[in-house]
Formats: structure tokens, sequence, C-alpha cells
């Protein structure tokens, strides 16, 4: 297991210090290299390093003056942290700071082999519930878990909640809270019982479709409130998920964040569904309430689920990131058949039109 700390940046009028500085730089590398990993036509099969800017503009260096570079791609490894990640001798912390985002963000940074990548969250409290039996869920984790749910926001294409979850908590599904793009938000709502009034369809935020039964939109229509209907083939616990994802896929949502609830995130768990599980865990006991992954039961101990775990520490919570995908690694993606020939390619020319876009 791998332990590391996150820190959360606490607000304030002074000027940033250094380690505030490093940390966000930090970030500025983190979205682009996760933009990056989600371009298909970028090649994998040679170094690549990138250098942040004090006022966050990444561009890329040289791979050959690695010294230059504050974040580096090798073949076969990886990204890693470059040489010139932080100046140790002006502020240690600084370097805390970023490596801690770094190990926690880099490995959701790699081009994953499959059309669609899915990682879900889910926080609870110390005895496995994520709210109270009325379904009050507001907050079970703290301050700094809900930053790295922006995060983890910003790094994907699609941001995905139940019905359920909209119902108690009405969220906003934006990133708010740290530099980066807003995902498109997808709703899943089999039986369309989600008023089109809701806040979320009508805050023009961000792009958001909801998914139901196809036997339930009618003929010629196309929006919930300002949100876009997508049909879905219903089975008899739901929607196919499986559908649902190549249909995500066709539209370029190939990163997907579960955000909850308890009965999505579970329900794509049991289906193999699930490259990554990310649990944070809270200083809290509900004594009875709504519980998280719920799953059929286990016979014998030695068949339960046991992944490689990671753990970080987030304020009072600890995350626990399970890595639930055996294919996960730094090979070459699956290409589909649209994609332009590798001998074709300029690749300065596709990685500075990528970096550009997260300006």
């Amino acid at each position: 297991m791998i332990r590391s700390k996150i820190t959360q940046r606490k607000r304030s009028d002074s000027p940033p210090h250094r380690h505030d500085t490093g940390a966000a730089r930090a970030w500025s590398l983190i979205l682009s290299a996760a933009r990056l990993a989600r371009n298909a036509a970028w090649s994998l099969d040679h170094p690549l390093a990138l250098r942040a800017d004090p006022d966050g503009r990444v561009s890329p260096v040289d791979p050959a003056r690695r010294s230059r570079a504050d974040l580096v791609w090798l073949p076969h490894s990886g990204w890693r942290p470059g040489e010139r990640t932080i100046d140790h001798s002006e502020d240690p912390r600084g370097d805390e700071h970023a490596r801690a985002l770094f190990d926690l963000y880099l490995p959701l940074c790699r081009p994953h082999p499959g059309p669609v990548e899915v990682i879900a969250h889910l926080g609870q409290s110390i005895d496995g519930y994520i709210a109270t039996a009325d379904g009050d869920a507001r907050f079970v984790t703290g301050e700094a878990n809900i930053r790295h749910l922006h995060r983890m926001r910003a790094l994907s294409d699609a941001v995905l909640v139940g019905a359920e979850t909209v119902a108690a908590d009405d969220p906003r599904l934006t990133t708010r809270l740290v530099p980066g793009p807003h995902a498109v938000r997808v709703v899943l709502d089999p039986r369309r019982r989600l008023s089109p009034a809701r806040h979320l369809f009508n805050d023009g935020e961000s792009a958001t479709l909801l998914c139901c039964d196809r036997a339930r939109i009618r003929p010629g229509e196309q929006h919930h409130g300002q949100a876009e209907l997508i049909g879905v083939p219903a089975v008899s616990d739901g929607l196919d998920l499986g559908a649902l994802l190549g249909g995500l896929a066709e539209r370029g949502l190939r990163r997907i964040f579960i955000e909850g609830g308890g009965t999505t995130v579970s329900r794509f768990l049991q289906a193999g569904l699930l490259s990554r599980l990310q649990i944070a865990v809270a200083p809290l006991v509900i004594g009875s309430g709504r519980p998280g992954v719920r799953l059929p039961p286990t016979e014998r101990l030695a068949d339960a689920l046991r992944p490689a775990t990671r753990i970080f520490r987030m304020g009072e919570d600890v995350l626990f990131d399970f890595e639930l995908s055996a294919g996960t690694s730094a090979s070459a993606p699956e290409y589909t058949a649209d994609v332009i020939p590798r001998d074709r390619l300029d690749e300065e020319a596709i990685i500075r039109a990528e970096l550009s876009r997260i300006r």
C-alpha cells in the first residue's frame, strides 16, 4: 500500500506562499497530463516533457533536457515529476504539496486501454453509511474531500450521478472550487421521476444529459428542462449500463466519474465496469442510514474482493483508492478506426493544441 497526504490550501487575502504556487503549478500539469491521455492521437512511444510557468501556462520542452521539466512521460513507465518541479531550497513545503497532488492524481492520468474508463467515489461514515435514513448527506466528508471531488470532475469527461442523489442533494456538479473545465453532467433516472424544473437541468453551467428508459421518451421529445434526453435500453434493475457507456463513448465521453449514490456505484461495481473505486471514510458514526456499497453476499472470505489499494489522508478523512482494472497500464490504448494514422501526425502540434485548451 502507498500512503500519502493531501493538504488543502486555505483561503486568504494575503499573497500566496511559494508552496501554494507550487501546488497550483502541479495542478496545471496534472490537468495537461489528463487531457493528453484522453487524446487517442497522441503517441505514447516517445518521452514527453512539460514545464509549467508561474502563471500556470504549460508548454512542452525538449525531453533530453529534463532539468527544465516539471513533468515527464516515459514509455512503459508513465508520468513522473520532473527535476524542476519544486525548488527545495526556498520552501520544502512546496515539494510536499506538489508531490501529494502528483501521488494521488498522476496514476489517474494514464491512457486507458479500453474504450471507457469509469472511476467511482463514495463518502461514508466509519460505520459504512453515506447518508441518514432520510437521505441527509450534507456533509459526510470534510472540505478536503469535497475539493477532491471537484478535482476529479475536472479530470473527467463526464460526472455521473443517480436520481436519488439529485433528489436528496440537488447538486451542481461543477468545478467551482478548483481550476479546470466542467465535466458533462450525466443523470441516471430510468423512470424519469425527477422534475424538469430541478436547478441542475436549468442552470446552464455545463452540458447536462438525462438518461432514462428509452420507452419513456415521446416521439420528437429532446429535452428535460434544458438537459438533453438520452434513451437507454432498460433491464430488470434499471438501465443497461453497457449500452449507457457505449452511448457516452460515442459522444466522446470516455472518462466517467461516478459521484453517487450508493445504489448507482454498487450496480457498476457488481457489473465489473469500474476501473477504480474511491471510498472516503469520515470520523463520523451515523448509526443507521443509507449504506454505501451493496453487493450480493460472499460465502467465503477468500472470494471477497481485495483489490490493490492506495491510502491518502484528506484533512480528517481517509481516502481508499482501489485499483479494480487488471488491464490498467501505461501501454497504448485500443484505437478505433477513425483515429488518424500515426505517420500522418504532427505530434508537436497535437501536444500544443491540447495544452492550449486548458489555459
